[in-house]
């Protein structure tokens, strides 16, 4: 009914799944035995050790901790906590990291003496910041390997500005237009208890028709339009903005022809009855961020067909008896949390490097 909703993230196999073969049917999932000492899992011929899982693990640990308190972690989500929800976003940003370095190497891609040089820094500073106690926590994580995983996470970040080079970053006010409106929407169906949506009966719907029909003339003969909202309007918001493509059409096709405080007339869709009335039909502020969330968009597309293909037939392997032992370092003396601050203090771009 016009909401966005958020999945979560499943098992850590899963996530395996989702981001080394995409929609592949051929591509495949191995566990099993053999690795070396430490060795977390491994794509291709490169190899993620217990150390540069436990840097990201123990630095994204301490975030949460400082946003949310230690007692975020007797949260669950879907019935998975929030440390193996945090586990698995770990191995599966770790993991896209090593492949997008494969994918470097395919395009010839490497760091240049300033990129190095900016690496070098970065795991100078945050190497010097540890404590002995922070080091062990980590897996007695030593300088190189810090070093090795600012490399390998700039290089990614490389491989991405490289793919999306060609992306026209100019996005016209039409295309981006961003709309206000004001709503009173009637709704013929309704969510059961296993996220089905289930329609009203003929005679519920009709019966909800004629009460739209009703409000939509009070509105007509000068009632005020949020007084009739706060008795009537059933979704969340009373105003939404929004641009072409977000709304389903009969809503969109209304809404983009008002003209300022225009109302509507009554839209059936297949979820219920609307009225709008146009707060603004020109949001420049929400349009610009709009323009931005289009390139971000088109940028991730590009990126993605390309990183799908390449993943298409790569081979995973997963040290599952050894990930599934991995924990927080749950001690007050392990604090770092800058990481990836540091990172950022080098490198200005922006991160690009996400499991979505």
């Amino acid at each position: 009914m016009m909401k966005r909703k958020k999945l979560g993230i499943g098992i850590a196999v899963l996530i395996l799944m989702l981001l080394f073969c995409g929609c592949a049917k051929d591509a495949q999932i191995i566990l099993t035995t053999g690795f070396d000492d430490q060795e977390v899992f491994r794509i291709e011929g490169l190899s993620c050790y217990t150390p540069e899982v436990m840097v990201y693990l123990t630095n994204i640990q301490n975030q949460y901790e400082q946003a949310f308190g230690t007692k975020i972690w007797d949260t669950t989500i879907d019935g998975i906590s929030i440390e193996e929800n945090v586990k698995q976003t770990v191995l599966a940003r770790l993991a896209k990291i090593k492949m997008m370095n494969l994918l470097a190497a395919n395009y010839n891609l490497t760091l240049d003496d300033e990129e190095e040089s900016k690496a070098k820094q970065a795991a100078d500073e945050y190497y010097a910041s540890l404590t002995q106690e922070e080091i062990a926590a980590m897996g007695n994580v030593d300088y190189d390997t810090i070093l090795q995983l600012y490399r390998e996470y700039a290089l990614a970040n490389k491989v991405y500005q490289y793919l999306i080079a060609d992306v026209n970053p100019e996005i016209s006010d039409d295309e981006a237009r961003t709309i206000v409106v004001k709503q009173i929407a009637l709704y013929t169906c309704y969510t059961d208890e296993n996220g089905e949506s289930i329609s009203y009966s003929t005679e519920e719907i009709a019966e909800i028709g004629d009460k739209a029909h009703s409000i939509l003339e009070r509105l007509s003969n000068g009632e005020d339009f949020d007084s009739l909202a706060m008795d009537y309007n059933e979704a969340e918001e009373a105003a939404i903005s929004f641009r072409k493509g977000e709304m389903p059409s009969e809503i969109e096709n209304a809404a983009f022809n008002l003209g300022e405080g225009e109302m509507s007339d009554v839209i059936q869709t297949s979820s219920g009855y609307y009225i709008l009335m146009c707060v603004s039909s020109f949001d420049r502020n929400e349009t610009e961020a709009t323009k931005l969330a289009i390139v971000d968009e088109r940028r991730k597309e590009v990126f993605n067909t390309v990183y799908d293909y390449f993943i298409a037939d790569k081979r995973c392997y997963l040290n599952e008896e050894l990930w599934n032992s991995l924990t927080f370092a749950h001690d007050g003396s392990v604090s770092t949390c800058d990481f990836f601050d540091v990172y950022s203090k080098y490198f200005n771009n922006d991160e690009v490097v996400s499991t979505q």
